[in-house]
């Protein structure tokens, strides 16, 4: 059976560090940002962390706080007959819930941690969208108050901890995708 990998933490905790890694096992990725950053383009706007908000807040306004998940259903269905997937950036307990309905069998939900410290500077050192940690720390409270990121992270079949060198971390994944997958 294939496996739904969705991967979630937050803003700095390397989720998409272990999607791409994932991605080079040859599970399909899903970048549910995919869709606001589409949308920021679509709209001729600058991509840059106030315009993705504005974008975001649409989604969720018109589609409800499962919104990336829901648009990416056709995505998610059709990727599942190939093979494995890994969803980089699951943020609510309503798109986990949206999935869940539909894939219980094959969700596999991963949660990244990284502490607060280290998420910031990371945040703060990216070359795409770097953040003030000013800005790093609204963001948190944004996500763990406003789109209940905390449900989620407490249903997480499994915790990576993202606080050593890159190799620790994969190894740690390695072990998780053996055990549900067989792969490795």
């Amino acid at each position: 059976m294939n496996k739904i990998f969705a991967i979630v933490g937050m803003a700095g905790a390397g989720k998409t560090t272990i999607a791409n890694y994932l991605a080079k096992l040859e599970f399909t990725k899903i970048y549910f940002g995919d869709i606001t950053m589409e949308r920021v383009r679509e709209e001729g706007l600058e991509e840059n962390e106030d315009n993705e908000r504005k974008i975001r807040e649409q989604l969720r306004k018109k589609y409800g706080m499962g919104a990336y998940a829901r648009l990416n259903l056709p995505k998610i269905r059709e990727a599942i007959k190939r093979g494995h997937i890994v969803i980089d950036g699951l943020y609510s307990m309503e798109e986990y819930l949206h999935l869940y309905q539909e894939f219980k069998e094959n969700m596999v939900i991963v949660h990244i941690f990284t502490p607060s410290d280290t998420r910031r500077k990371r945040l703060s050192r990216r070359t795409v969208r770097p953040l003030k940690p000013e800005v790093c720390i609204q963001r948190d409270f944004a996500e763990i108050q406003n789109l209940n990121k905390g449900g989620p992270i407490a249903l997480a079949d499994y915790t990576v901890i993202n606080d050593n060198t890159f190799q620790d971390m994969y190894e740690e994944v390695d072990q998780i995708v053996k055990k549900e997958t067989g792969m490795g």
